[in-house]
């Protein structure tokens, strides 16, 4: 199944994904999980109201296992084999500083609740209280970033923006603004991912007459992101940016779903009924992930050296 982007320039840094020790994930709900000291069903670490930490509380933060917006394991967990427990133990570390209804900045967009981070916060975060001690530099972390699933859906009722392409450029401004903040601190290797189409899920595809307002706007973001991301490779020298098409993958495993062992795909299920696509109106199930993760893996296999 293909879904990747092609790879990256001839003279990139070396990658090896069997190589890779660390995973660092800047998102929203489909890629945090749950840690002892996160807010609850929303994220690993923090919330806006406790920003600040120790570096005893990141590092004995343990992840809690199957709490995640699937309500079992995410991609993030199978790529890494990291399930539970401290981040230190497991066979690639899990560093997770996604924030679940996490949209890319509160300059554009107002967060969801009052204790939410958005993504440049979650970052803003790492760089100030994380990035030290856990000293993730070098070519042995792959960091991740999968962003835009809320900005596209809490857009797309917008009346007052009739230039849709320069929006998302200014998105992209800050968005890539935080990628370089991380860059910064030595991380070369970046695992870019784009937006699903939503609009077929639960809450948009039975009827919503605002789905293919939706679908417009994920795919102006997809290319806008695309290009965002070829730009801020060609400007940084030696850097890995690696593009996975979460979009075109979804919609080759939506089409094609009854050989994926699915049965159900408008609907949801909160039950362990894996013929269900989604888990509930907006978040595919566990069985998604993992196959998603299979993906992952083998074009990330695809760009090492």
């Amino acid at each position: 199944m293909g879904g990747g982007a092609a790879p990256p320039q001839a003279n990139r840094p070396r990658f090896s994904w069997p190589n890779t020790n660390n995973l660092l994930i800047f998102g929203d709900s489909y890629s945090f999980v749950q840690g002892t000291r996160g807010h609850a069903n929303y994220s690993f670490i923090g919330n806006a109201s406790h920003v600040a930490l120790t570096p005893e509380e990141l590092l004995t933060d343990e992840i809690i296992p199957r709490n995640t917006s699937s309500d079992g394991s995410n991609w993030a967990e199978f790529l890494t084999g990291c399930y539970s427990g401290l981040p230190k133990n497991c066979p690639r570390k899990l560093w997770d500083f996604a924030f679940a209804g996490a949209d890319i900045t509160r300059a554009l967009l107002a967060p969801h609740h009052p204790f939410t981070l958005q993504m440049v916060d979650s970052v803003g975060q790492w760089a100030k209280y994380a990035a030290r001690v856990l000293d993730l530099g070098g070519e042995h972390t792959l960091v991740a970033w999968w962003i835009g699933i809320n900005d596209t859906g809490d857009s797309a009722g917008f009346t007052n923006i009739t230039d849709w392409r320069a929006y998302w450029e200014e998105e992209m401004q800050y968005y890539f603004r935080a990628v370089s903040l991380v860059h910064s601190h030595g991380l070369k290797n970046h695992f870019f991912i784009n937006v699903p189409p939503e609009e077929r899920s639960p809450a948009w595809v039975n009827g919503n007459p605002g789905a293919p307002t939706l679908k417009q706007h994920i795919e102006l973001y997809n290319e806008v992101l695309a290009e965002a991301v070829k730009s801020w490779e060609r400007e940084t020298p030696g850097v890995n940016a690696f593009l996975f098409d979460a979009h075109g993958w979804w919609n080759e495993l939506l089409n094609n779903y009854g050989q994926y062992g699915f049965e159900n795909i408008t609907g949801h299920c909160q039950c362990t009924d894996d013929t269900y696509f989604w888990y509930n109106t907006g978040h595919p199930d566990e069985k998604v992930h993992k196959l998603l993760a299979g993906e992952m893996d083998r074009q990330l296999l695809g760009w090492s050296e």
